[in-house]
C-alpha cells in the first residue's frame, strides 16, 4: 500500500562558508515558535530513480529509494506548487512498488526505471513548538554528499517542513529570519535537481519543433504543448482518485481534439485525424465514471431543495442503490484505458506530432492576421447550429440538436480562449459570451438526461412497492428547468453574435 502526505516546505542554502560554520539561527520566539527541541542525527542513504533521459526531473518529479530515518522506503513526490508536494511513500522493496510505477507511466511509458544519484545526507533535526509543546514545523540541516558516475558534489541545505494544518506564515516568518543571519532560499526546487546540476545532468530539454515567434504555427503549437502537458500531468491524479481530476484530463483531451479541427489549415488534417479519433477513445473511457458522478450530484441537491414533506418513501437509499448500480466498474474503466497500451501509444504519437508537426503553408502565416479566421470559422459553425436548433418545435429532436450545439460551442470557446493572447480582448469577450451559451445548453442538456435518469429511478421505486411521488416531482422540475433554459438562449446568443462581430472588426 502507499501513503500520501502533502509536503509544506523551504529550503535554504548558506551564503558563504563563513555563515555556514554559524549554523542556523535560534528560532525561538519567531512567529509562535516558543521552543526548539533537538531531535539528534541521522544518516540518510537514498537512491533517486529515473529513465535514461531523465524524464521525472523534467517536470519536477523525484522517486527514490532511502534507508536510514523513520520513513525509510520509496518516496514519489509529485509538485503540486512552488514549495508544496504531494509525497507518496511505499515500503522497501528491491524494485519499483508497481502503485507507484503506476503513478509515472504517462511519463516514463514504455522507459526503465534506473538509479541515476545517490545522495548521503548527516540530518541534523529539531522541532520547531508552539506554547503548548504541539509541533509546528520540523527544521533539519542537512550535510549532503550527492554521487553520480564518478561525479560528486556537497553542500549543506537547511529545510523547514511544516506540520499539519500549520500556515505559510510561519515559512515567511522564518525566511525573514534566515536572511538576516545570512541563509537564503535555495534556487534548486529539490537536492535532485541540484545534485543533477551540479554533477553536469541536468534535464535535457525536449526535442520540439519551434517555429518563429509570432506565426501561427507557434502559437497553435504551444497551446497543443500545454493541452499535452496537462493530459499528463493529470494521469497520476486521475489514478488516485483526486476531485476534478478526471475532468481536468477530459478537458484537455477535448482541447486537443477542438484545436485539430479549428486548425486544420495549420496541422494536416490527415495526420492529426487519427489522433483525434485516439483522443475521442480516452475521453469516453474517462467519462464513464465521471457522467455519473455528475448526475448524482445534480439529483441530489435537486433533492435536497425539496421540502421534507415531498420527500416520500426511501428516496436516498432508493439513489444510493441506484448510483451504486451505475458506477460499479466504472472507475475500472478508466484506469484499464490509462493502463493500456493504447493510451502510451496515444501519449507517444502526441510527443510525435509535437516534434516534427505537419505544418501546412498558413502555419507561417503572423498569428494576428490569420487566428480571426479560424475563430470565426467554429463560431460560424455555432451559428448554424443555435439558429437551427431555434427554429425547430419543442420536443426530442429539439434537444438534440441543443445538444449537438452545446458541442459546438465548446469548441468555439476553446477556440476564442486559444487566441485570447494574440487577439486580446475581443476573442477574450467572444469567449466569455460563447461560455455563457454553452453553460445554458449544458444545463438544458443535463436536465434531459436527469429526467431520463429519474424516470428510470421512479420505474424502480414502483416496482419494489416504493412511492414514485418524488420522482415525478423532480421530473416535473427539471422539465420546468429546460423550458426555462431555452427561453433564455435567445437573448445570449444575440450577445454572442454581437461579439463575434467585434472580432470580425
Amino acid at each position: 500500500m502507499a501513503d500520501t502526505k502533502r509536503e509544506i516546505e523551504r529550503k535554504f542554502e548558506f551564503s558563504t562558508v563563513k555563515q555556514a560554520r554559524r549554523g542556523v539561527p535560534d528560532l525561538t520566539g519567531t512567529a509562535d515558535v516558543a521552543a526548539v527541541t533537538d531531535q539528534g542525527t541521522v544518516d540518510l542513504d537514498a537512491v533517486y530513480y529515473d529513465t535514461h533521459d531523465q524524464r521525472l526531473a523534467a517536470d519536477g518529479l523525484t522517486l527514490r529509494r532511502r534507508t536510514g530515518g523513520k520513513d525509510a522506503g520509496w518516496h514519489l513526490k509529485l509538485p503540486v506548487s512552488p514549495g508544496v508536494r504531494d509525497e507518496i511513500t511505499a515500503a522497501l522493496s528491491d524494485t519499483v512498488p508497481r502503485p507507484l510505477a503506476a503513478l509515472l507511466r504517462s511519463r516514463i511509458r514504455d522507459e526503465a526505471l534506473e538509479p541515476q544519484v545517490r545522495l548521503l545526507s548527516s540530518r541534523k533535526v529539531s522541532h520547531l513548538l508552539d506554547v503548548d509543546g504541539a509541533l509546528l514545523a520540523e527544521l533539519s540541516t542537512d550535510a549532503v554528499r550527492a554521487e553520480r558516475a564518478g561525479a560528486t558534489a556537497a553542500w549543506t541545505e537547511v529545510e523547514v517542513e511544516l506540520a499539519d494544518g500549520v500556515g505559510p506564515e510561519l515559512l515567511d516568518a522564518v525566511e525573514k529570519k534566515f536572511r538576516t543571519a545570512g541563509l537564503r532560499v535555495c534556487p534548486a526546487p529539490s537536492k535532485l535537481a541540484r545534485a543533477l546540476a551540479e554533477t553536469s545532468a541536468e534535464p535535457p530539454a525536449r526535442a520540439e519543433a519551434r517555429p518563429p515567434e509570432g506565426t501561427t504555427g507557434a502559437h497553435v503549437l504551444a497551446y497543443l504543448r500545454e493541452q499535452r502537458d496537462t493530459l499528463i500531468a493529470q494521469d497520476p491524479a486521475v489514478r488516485r482518485g483526486l476531485p476534478d481530476s478526471v475532468h481536468r484530463m477530459r478537458v484537455a483531451t477535448r482541447r486537443l481534439r477542438s484545436a485539430f479541427k479549428t486548425y486544420r489549415r495549420v496541422l494536416d488534417p490527415d495526420a492529426t485525424g487519427p489522433i483525434r479519433e485516439e483522443l475521442r477513445w480516452l475521453a469516453g473511457e474517462l467519462g464513464v465514471d465521471r457522467d455519473q458522478e455528475v448526475l448524482l450530484e445534480r439529483i441530489q441537491t435537486r433533492l435536497g431543495e425539496l421540502p421534507v414533506t415531498l420527500q416520500l418513501g426511501p428516496v436516498r437509499g432508493r439513489l444510493k442503490i441506484w448510483n451504486t448500480a451505475r458506477r460499479t466498474g466504472s472507475r475500472r474503466v478508466a484506469l484499464a484505458a490509462l493502463d493500456s497500451r493504447r493510451y502510451v501509444a496515444l501519449l507517444n504519437d502526441l510527443d510525435a506530432l509535437l516534434a516534427d508537426p505537419p505544418l501546412l503553408k498558413t502555419a507561417g502565416r503572423a498569428a494576428d492576421a490569420a487566428l480571426p479566421a479560424a475563430v470565426i470559422g467554429d463560431y460560424e459553425r455555432l451559428a448554424g447550429r443555435v439558429e437551427g436548433a431555434l427554429a425547430m418545435e419543442l420536443g426530442p429532436a429539439r434537444d438534440l440538436a441543443l445538444h449537438d450545439a452545446r458541442k459546438a460551442a465548446k469548441r468555439a470557446r476553446y477556440a476564442a480562449e486559444a487566441a485570447t493572447p494574440v487577439l486580446g480582448k475581443p476573442a477574450k469577450r467572444l469567449a466569455k459570451s460563447v461560455k455563457a451559451v454553452q453553460s445554458l445548453l449544458g444545463d438544458h442538456q443535463d436536465s434531459v438526461v436527469a429526467r431520463e435518469a429519474l424516470r428510470g429511478l421512479a420505474v424502480q421505486a414502483a416496482g419494489a412497492g416504493e412511492s414514485s411521488f418524488t420522482w415525478g416531482v423532480l421530473y416535473a422540475r427539471e422539465e420546468a428547468l429546460s423550458e426555462r433554459r431555452e427561453r433564455e438562449l435567445p437573448e445570449a446568443w444575440e450577445g454572442t453574435k454581437a461579439r463575434a462581430g467585434a472580432l470580425r472588426g
